[in-house]
């Protein structure tokens, strides 16, 4: 009954950029038919737990089925593999599973009905790079009793952490084993060449969220040899994201460009407003201010990307969400105080690192058993 009341709201939405492919897919399974008998079936939602999944599949040299969550996760799915489809709403699993070897879940996806439709189907099932951060673990245990039936359907468990392990198990899961974030062992690499400013450094505010360019730009004192290109985590704030840096730019006298327009980093100040191209820009970048960490309510983003890179890393202390990956990059500089960011900006930063990866060989020998 509620899905059916929300119906209307769904095709809504279904006509915003963000979800024009997801939604039809996953609420009406429009051009999403079940996957073919197969070996291996990975679960992920977005872009970065699909590009971690890259390590492992180039490892078992097999044909594997991709089911997700967003746009942006089944555009880089489709670089993985041929079989690939947006993971349909929980009513829909009975029906439109098929017999898999073993499904592979990566993180927190942790649907009911996707675990307990594919052990009555026979699957082997398996939570990879499995996690619970602090701020919603509180969360987890008052509906604990919901875990566990959960946690019956899930034949094995990889943990990130030693914390979340324990953590875990006291939900209900099995066959626990640490095998790190196997998000560390991802091969970052630029996939074409942007031109570098000339005789300037470039610092880079990535994976921005809402006010958090206000917070850092109405902050940071840009020194003449210095210039900042600023990439929006999410490409339907580019319009609003433009409107501000266009006016913050002629407050201070600043030049200022959008990246489609002006392919350089030439002005002062570059809106990065093309998807995909953030990775490019850590190849030629300076220094980056890694975001979603300055807001409260995101948790912050994936440190690996620029340590592959050994750029200088500026974090806020909102890291919640990232803090295992946190732990395994050498060289990142915390703000507690946002008065202090130019004091750290114009230091003596050192280069970020990746100093820990993720144990694979255990992941794969349990997915070759079956």
């Amino acid at each position: 009954m509620i899905y059916l009341l929300a119906i209307p709201y769904l095709i809504y939405l279904s006509f915003k950029t963000k979800y024009k492919l997801s939604i039809p897919a996953r609420f009406f399974l429009y051009k999403n038919d079940f996957f073919s008998d197969n070996d291996i079936w990975f679960h992920a939602c977005s872009l970065g737990e699909v590009k971690s999944l890259k390590p492992i599949i180039d490892e078992l040299k097999k044909e594997v089925n991709i089911s997700v969550i967003t746009n942006t996760g089944y555009e880089e799915a489709k670089k993985l593999s041929k079989s690939v489809r947006f993971l349909p709403y929980e009513i829909f699993q009975p029906f439109w599973q098929k017999r898999q070897k073993v499904l592979i879940v990566l993180e927190a996806e942790l649907w009911y009905m996707l675990f307990v439709t594919a052990k009555r189907k026979g699957d082997k099932t398996i939570l990879l790079n499995a996690r619970i951060s602090d701020n919603s673990y509180k969360s987890y245990l008052r509906f604990r009793f919901f875990y566990k039936m959960i946690f019956k359907n899930i034949d094995e468990v990889f943990a990130q952490s030693e914390k979340d392990a324990k953590r875990l198990k006291k939900l209900g899961a099995k066959n626990i084993q640490i095998t790190g974030n196997i998000k560390s062992f991802a091969n970052y690499k630029a996939d074409k060449k942007l031109p570098k400013p000339k005789d300037a450094k470039l610092i880079v505010l990535a994976s921005t969220h809402e006010n958090e360019e206000e917070i850092l730009m109405e902050n940071i004192n840009l020194k003449e040899n210095f210039k900042i290109a600023v990439v929006p985590r999410h490409p339907e704030r580019f319009e609003q994201v433009d409107r501000f840096l266009k006016d913050f730019s002629k407050r201070h006298s600043k030049t200022y460009g959008r990246l489609s327009q002006t392919k350089n980093f030439e002005n002062d100040i570059t809106l990065c407003d093309k998807m995909g191209e953030l990775i490019n820009i850590y190849a030629i970048g300076d220094v980056v201010f890694l975001c979603g960490s300055f807001v409260e309510n995101v948790g912050g983003h994936n440190p690996l990307e620029p340590a592959s890179f050994n750029l200088p890393i500026i974090s806020g202390k909102h890291t919640f969400n990232q803090q295992t990956l946190y732990d395994t990059v050498e060289n990142i500089y915390t703000i507690n105080d946002i008065k202090e960011i130019n004091k750290l900006l114009y230091s003596d930063l050192k280069k970020s690192y990746i100093k820990n990866q993720a144990n694979l060989k255990p992941v794969i020998e349990s997915i070759n058993v079956v």
